[in-house]
């Protein structure tokens, strides 16, 4: 297992993170304890749930798992869905974050998050308002850094630009959907994040199994999957082409003799930009399949084919600009 910092942090994560949306939808207790004792044997030091996974049960489950291996884990959890029917029940308000992270320290058994991220974008709360909160769980030792998800590029930015002028706390880690079918955010997301040295740890590597061998081109349910049940398959994401690219890591995972689950993965991982990918499982059989994705890299070829296939085009206004610097570069005369 490759462990990787945390964007500027000194904090390290496997490069493999368990997910545990699963946990009490697919995986009973007993199931959950094979998948996390098959994660910690194979490396695993990073886990993320939220405080709204299946009730919260999902924190529930990985707090008894846990119990006993605290400094082994990372853990990552999220606030703003609805926890209750409260005008205050959700969001990111200073009263919601300030009753959430309790309750998820409560139920994961423990005094501090190592990661606490806003789960979504939330236009009723200011952002110095969030920060502020956040910046205080920092300092109470209750949360050790902070983070966001599905943030647009101008809102992470502006959230960084905040907490450097109020000398706050700020965003260490960034969590996007992934994956060789959803790749939108290399346009804008990807370099707003190198900039500034934030983690990139990605959910749905696999396109909500889309990309897990169990599909071929131009089918989008099958029986026993989660597509069948009608969550957390995210093709209205897709890229116009998804089918192509499934059918190229169809043929490159014969050509490896290696699972559609690893080499997806492992196309993921080795993208430069890469802290971590978030894996679930409905059971143990499942995670080691996807734990083989760790310590090895694409030939060099056959990462090209894939992409060359899945590479979306340039969008205004770098399909623009992207040529800007030949030209000024060619105007000047030399000699």
């Amino acid at each position: 297992m490759e462990y990787r910092r945390m964007g500027r942090t000194g904090l390290k994560v496997s490069e493999i993170c368990l997910g545990t949306m699963t946990f009490a939808h697919g995986a009973d207790e007993a199931e959950a304890a094979r998948i996390v004792g098959a994660c910690l044997d194979a490396g695993v030091n990073f886990f993320d749930t939220a405080n709204t996974y299946n009730g919260g049960v999902s924190e529930t489950m990985l707090g008894n798992l846990l119990r006993g291996k605290r400094r082994q884990a990372v853990i990552a959890s999220k606030v703003f869905n609805p926890t209750g029917t409260g005008p205050n029940d959700s969001g990111h308000s200073r009263a919601h974050i300030m009753h959430a992270v309790e309750d998820s320290l409560r139920r994961l058994q423990t005094d501090y998050l190592d990661i606490y991220y806003v789960h979504h974008v939330d236009v009723q709360t200011p952002l110095e308002e969030m920060l502020r909160a956040l910046d205080d769980l920092i300092r109470q030792g209750k949360v050790r850094y902070a983070a966001c998800s599905n943030y647009e590029a101008w809102r992470l930015m502006e959230a960084l630009s905040i907490s450097d002028v109020h000398d706050l706390a700020r965003f260490e880690c960034y969590q996007p959907q992934y994956s060789l079918v959803v790749r939108d955010i290399e346009q804008e997301i990807v370099p707003a994040c190198e900039h500034k040295g934030l983690g990139v740890v990605v959910w749905s590597p696999l396109a909500g199994g889309f990309l897990s061998g169990k599909y071929r081109p131009g089918q989008s349910r099958v029986a026993g999957s989660r597509s069948e049940e009608g969550w957390a398959f995210p093709m209205r994401d897709f890229a116009a082409n998804h089918d192509e690219t499934l059918a190229v890591l169809l043929e490159v995972s014969a050509e490896l003799g290696r699972s559609p689950v690893q080499v997806a993965l492992r196309w993921v991982l080795d993208q430069r930009f890469i802290t971590s990918a978030i894996v679930g499982a409905r059971n143990a059989g499942q995670i080691v399949g996807s734990l083989h994705a760790a310590g090895w890299r694409l030939p060099e070829p056959l990462r090209q084919r894939l992409d060359k296939v899945s590479l979306l085009p340039h969008r205004y206004p770098r399909s623009m600009e992207e040529r800007m610097e030949e030209r000024r570069n060619s105007a000047v005369r030399r000699g």
